[in-house]
């Protein structure tokens, strides 16, 4: 027996539905917020990943969506990080980057 939320066709929708959400994030910076928080719900609801280029799109602690106005991004060579500092809580989210191997 399938559960609700492991029905591939329902993740599949859930799925088309978060990046429809994020690219009206784009567009609509007033309603931004809204739409990142009903994707984080449709994700959570329906057991789905968000892909990480929408999650680097929006603070980890306060939910807000990045734009330029709002956020700071810098690399850090001591963590080898890329970091996106929420400029509305101050929140520091960190992705990681290698370098290459020759």
């Amino acid at each position: 027996m399938i559960h609700r939320n492991q029905d591939p066709k329902l993740q599949q929708i859930a799925r088309e539905r978060i990046d429809i959400l994020f690219r009206e994030a784009k567009l609509n910076p007033e309603y931004a917020n809204r739409y990142v928080f009903l994707a984080r719900k449709i994700a959570m609801k329906l057991n789905v990943k968000i892909p990480k280029e929408y999650k680097m799109r929006y603070c980890h602690n306060c939910y807000k969506y990045f734009t330029s106005k709002n956020v700071s991004i810098r690399t850090n060579a001591k963590t080898k990080a890329v970091e996106y500092r929420c400029k509305a809580c101050g929140h520091a989210n960190r992705y990681g980057y290698a370098r290459e191997k020759v």
